[in-house]
């Protein structure tokens, strides 16, 4: 590691934000969540099931599945983080849980229309997100050891989730002008899909999967060049039992340390809330207001770049304040930007309506979306830069693994959540509501968070 300046480990660090970020951009949000969403939409009514029934229930599908994986990473990530931390060893896990990542990703290229398997969609995507969601912990570990000063690295975790970002609006500006078709069968180039892909059976839009994960696996090799696990004085091989051990014994001082204990639960409601939307976006787009998967990424791409430039912003006001004004003011723009979002129908724009026809309720879900990447980016960056304060710099890896599991733990409510309201309601617009009073709990709970946390530093 001596020949690895700290500027050269920074920009490796960076690039996992790059090549990850298409998987949360392209295939949860804007891409291949909606297209899923239109495909088990059409297998319904196939079916005999009434087309809005059908649309609900889609989603609900979609929201069962994720809580599925959310329930998988809550219960493993702070076991592996205690192993890592016990054997000083973060790589390795890296290198196993990108191949997840590439593995996931790329079997959804096997998800035609023409047999659409609800099940085998969500099983693949679940083991892409579970790898990203893995991967994601081990990097974030590294953070604390980017910088010595606590204050800088709230501008590095804001650049790189600008980073982040950029890559994703490139991934994004990739596919929707050469890859994935309109009404009219061009992209929004002008072109025929590249290499012939068919949108009869939607591989143009299919694709998306197997380019997610050459993305990943071409954008990471800067990150493994520059990377290196720092030695650890009398580190122990992988020991799952030990790292058993560590993690209850941490749970067990948990209450001497209210401040973290607070900030998990406070993040847990928070973060929950946040991906909901990040999650529920696409469909709700298609399913409400009827946008094509073409129009749902040029919004994408809105959200993206609103994202790239506040967390920039957001890095620099957390440098200079710390990351708990960023945290609530984010919150409250976010709450702010759910009640307009449910407010949204194709003729109507905060519960009042407009004529028919009216651009006016897509124009505003085109404000929420810039709302959401500006707040969702910044407040995820002084988040992640808040736990580098609350939480042990000893087990460091350990910690993020907890935030993990706080992340996690209730990862599944909010589209659990979602889909019992959406299911109940038969509502795509009303089965958004739940997020409003997650984000309100984790408000509430930020008052009991220290802004430097409990442990000495």
């Amino acid at each position: 590691m001596a020949n690895i300046t700290a500027r050269k480990r920074i920009w490796g660090w960076y690039f996992f934000d790059w090549a990850s970020q298409p998987y949360n951009t392209l295939m949860l949000t804007f891409i291949f969540g909606p297209y899923f969403a239109q495909t088990a939409t059409a297998a319904l009514v196939e079916g005999g099931m009434d087309l809005s029934a059908a649309k609900a229930q889609a989603q609900a599908y979609w929201g069962y599945g994720l809580a599925i994986a959310g329930i998988t990473i809550a219960i493993l990530a702070p076991i592996l983080g205690a192993v890592a931390d016990s054997s000083g060893k973060r790589l390795p896990w890296i290198w196993l849980f990108s191949t997840l990542y590439v593995v996931g990703a790329g079997a959804l290229w096997w998800t035609a229309p023409q047999d659409f398997s609800v099940i085998w969609a969500l099983f693949f995507f679940g083991i892409g997100l579970i790898g990203m969601e893995f991967a994601t912990i081990f990097t974030n570990a590294y953070l604390p050891e980017l910088s010595p000063d606590a204050d800088e690295r709230g501008r590095i975790s804001g650049d790189g989730w600008a980073f982040g970002y950029a890559g994703g609006v490139l991934a994004l500006i990739v596919i929707i002008a050469l890859f994935q078709s309109g009404a009219n069968g061009k992209t929004m180039a002008g072109f025929s899909p590249l290499f012939g892909l068919d949108p009869i059976t939607k591989a143009d839009t299919r694709a998306v999967g197997p380019l997610t994960a050459i993305w990943y696996a071409v954008f990471m090799i800067p990150f493994f060049m520059f990377m290196r696990d720092t030695p650890k004085p009398a580190a122990a091989r992988y020991k799952l039992g030990k790292g058993i051990r560590d993690l209850s014994q941490t749970l067990r001082d948990l209450p001497r340390h209210p401040s973290l204990m607070a900030y998990l639960g406070s993040s847990m409601f928070y973060r929950d809330a946040l991906n909901g939307m990040y999650t529920f976006g696409g469909l709700y787009a298609s399913g409400v207001l009827e946008w094509s998967i073409q129009k749902i990424g040029i919004f994408g791409i809105l959200a993206a770049i609103s994202g790239a430039v506040f967390c920039v912003i957001g890095g620099r006001v957390d440098r200079r304040f710390g990351p708990m004004p960023v945290i609530v003011f984010c919150c409250i723009i976010l709450i702010f930007t759910a009640c307009l979002i449910i407010s949204l129908t194709p003729t109507s724009v905060l519960w009042v309506n407009v004529p028919e026809g009216s651009a006016l309720p897509d124009i505003m879900f085109y404000v929420a979306g810039a709302l959401i990447g500006a707040a969702g980016g910044a407040l995820q960056a002084s988040s992640r830069n808040m736990m580098t304060r609350q939480g042990n710099p000893e087990r460091m890896t350990e910690s993020f693994g907890l935030y993990a599991l706080s992340g996690k733990a209730t990862a599944f409510i909010a589209p659990a959540l979602i889909a019992v309201t959406t299911d109940i309601t038969g509502s795509q617009r009303l089965g958004i509501t739940p997020v409003v009073g997650l984000f309100i709990l984790g408000l509430v709970l930020l008052a009991w968070v220290k802004p430097n946390g409990d442990f000495e530093k």
